[in-house]
């Protein structure tokens, strides 16, 4: 070993020993008299000093030599510092050297290896194995370990079984776009990276399994964002003889569980939300509940009063921001501009400050008297010192845009904060949802989710009333996993497929390994899929994913540091089959 301890471990208690460390150098600061070397690894950093009208020559003119990231060991005798540091673990001692070999010099590097660093996103992705030594990348890998390790702690004393499932498999047209693998041996025919392993858990509760989890690669092709990497990472499980309720307490548990080994925060049982209500008082199906600030619906309140644009309305619909009546019109200015940005897709904004004096007054005072506007503080149940925030237009488009206008009111009022944490469930999806442009039903969630018993009878007669006996985990507005209970009937299953638009010879052509396999005997069975990526994200206070993520893809989907993806030979191309040429 060319260490005896590490740059993080040695303390007071060590003083007088001799030891070897070893590390890349953070640092020389050069005195004359003396002179101090700042080592570090993964565990800490450790300070060697050297008096140089004591020291060798030889051991000094090495020490001169030294660069930032150099790779060197180093050999002395343990000392109290003199001038002690609380900023780091090992700030009592310091090491009076005897040897400094060098084991590898280094260029300097592009920008600074420490925890404020002055390199950007782009650069420190090219030369990500320099951003891994900086202490805020390690401490994220670290909180990914652990919560690795927390999650076959917990399952592994349920008696989950960890199965690997395969990662070349057979492209289904349902879902996301699938990345394909050419295959040599079997040349025009592909391949398909899972974007799930869906139906291989289900084979294993077939095949008698029971419980089932793994920590699993997954790939979608999709165009990425801040919590979306083309190749990301789930906590996948299974369990079979259960109904909705056994997955839920299961894995609510789970959740609990890392929370408290992990964070040290004993989280309360978890609130369930339908989806409808959902919709209803959020606009979205993953809403944030750190914060009230529900949805007020207003049609009975203000249409019939000459405004044109709350009376042609679909929906009129609002939120009550507490506290914020003392908003300067820039500022109100400012939340017009963003409701009417593209992505969010408002026409305008109306809004009512409710004074501390107990005056009303709106920015539509034209339409609206002092009465009137109470009864709108009166539908909002709001208080003096409050302001009245009011979207109207097409219905889904209204909820879509308030919901991300409460968000920005939320951020803006200081209310998600990344340290508190609510959980929930949302439950009662609709099984099924209709595409306009192609003219039949989807799978809100897949085509292996099971209807609500209670609503099986309504599927022939009236499709997009059922409800999937399916649920989502939500933690601060970010869905962070999501399961259902299956069908394991052959008839189900196949009348799913019909309503999906799958010919009998297309659901058999894709799926007619499961099929077969239900006719074997198929328990009743349901699982669910967290995102780890984005749960460690969370626990780590982190918006973006990557940061979690040791060897991430940029947003274009490249890996800049090994450039990929790239052109292949032709050569390799012909081998396959495809013989493309530039």
């Amino acid at each position: 070993m060319l260490r005896t301890n590490t740059c993080g471990e040695l303390r007071i208690n060590n003083v007088s020993e001799t030891v070897t460390i070893s590390g890349w150098v953070q640092g020389v600061r050069d005195k004359g008299s003396l002179l101090w070397i700042d080592l570090r690894d993964r565990y800490g950093i450790t300070q060697i000093t050297i008096e140089t009208e004591k020291a060798a020559k030889e051991l000094i003119d090495t020490a001169r030599t030294l660069g930032r990231e150099y790779v060197i060991t180093v050999t002395g005798k343990v000392a109290e510092r003199y001038s002690k540091s609380d900023k780091i673990p090992t700030g009592d001692i310091e090491i009076y050297p005897d040897k400094i070999t060098i084991l590898n010099a280094a260029l300097t590097p592009p920008f600074t290896i420490e925890d404020e660093t002055d390199g950007g996103d782009d650069i420190r992705m090219k030369y990500r194995y320099l951003d891994l030594r900086r202490n805020p990348v390690r401490r994220n890998l670290e909180l990914r370990h652990r919560m690795a390790i927390e999650t076959r702690n917990y399952l592994d004393k349920l008696n989950f079984l960890e199965v690997e499932t395969p990662v070349l498999i057979k492209s289904t047209p349902e879902g996301a776009r699938d990345f394909v693998v050419p295959s040599r041996m079997n040349q025009g025919e592909f391949y398909a990276l899972p974007q799930s392993p869906q139906t291989f858990k289900q084979l294993l509760m077939i095949g008698g399994f029971d419980r089932y989890y793994q920590i699993v690669k997954c790939f979608r092709d999709e165009d990425l964002r801040a919590d979306r990497q083309p190749e990301f990472t789930q906590i996948d499980c299974e369990m079979a003889f259960v109904e909705q309720e056994d997955i839920l307490n299961t894995f609510e548990g789970l959740v609990r569980h890392l929370f408290k080994t992990v964070k040290g925060i004993d989280i309360p049982e978890l609130s369930r939300m339908t989806y409808a209500d959902a919709m209803k008082f959020y606009g979205n199906d993953k809403p944030d509940i750190r914060f009230e600030m529900k949805f007020v619906e207003l049609n009975d309140v203000v249409k019939g009063k000459g405004f044109k644009v709350f009376d042609d309305a679909g929906l009129v619909v609002g939120i009550c921001a507490k506290g914020a009546a003392e908003y300067s019109r820039k500022q109100l200015d400012e939340l017009t501009e963003f409701v009417k940005r593209p992505q969010v897709g408002a026409s305008g904004l109306v809004y009512a400050r409710y004074n501390d004096d107990g005056t009303i007054k709106s920015s539509v005072d034209k339409f609206y008297n002092e009465e009137d506007l109470k009864k709108w503080a009166g539908a909002f149940n709001a208080k003096p010192g409050d302001l009245l925030l009011i979207l109207a237009g097409e219905e889904n488009k209204t909820r879509k845009a308030l919901s991300e206008l409460r968000l920005e009111m939320g951020t803006r009022l200081g209310l998600r904060d990344k340290n508190k944490f609510s959980c929930h469930w949302v439950i009662d999806f609709p099984l099924l949802e209709w595409n306009e442009e192609m003219n039949r039903w989807h799978a809100m969630h897949h085509p292996f989710t099971s209807p609500k018993p209670e609503d099986i009878a309504l599927i022939d007669s009236n499709p997009g009333t059922v409800r999937a006996n399916a649920y989502d985990m939500v933690i601060n507005g970010v869905e962070v996993g999501g399961g259902s209970i299956r069908i394991f009937n052959k008839q189900l299953q196949s009348r799913m497929f019909d309503l999906l638009g799958f010919t009998k010879e297309d659901a058999q052509a894709q799926f007619g390994f499961l099929m077969n396999a239900f006719e074997f005997g198929a328990p009743p069975h349901g699982g669910i899929a967290f995102g780890f990526d984005r749960l460690c994200s969370l626990f780590g206070g982190a918006d973006v994913i990557r940061d979690f993520i040791a060897f991430p893809k940029n947003n274009s989907g490249r890996d800049v540091m090994i450039d990929s993806p790239s052109i292949i030979a032709q050569s390799q191309l012909e081998e396959l089959g495809i013989g493309l040429k530039k």
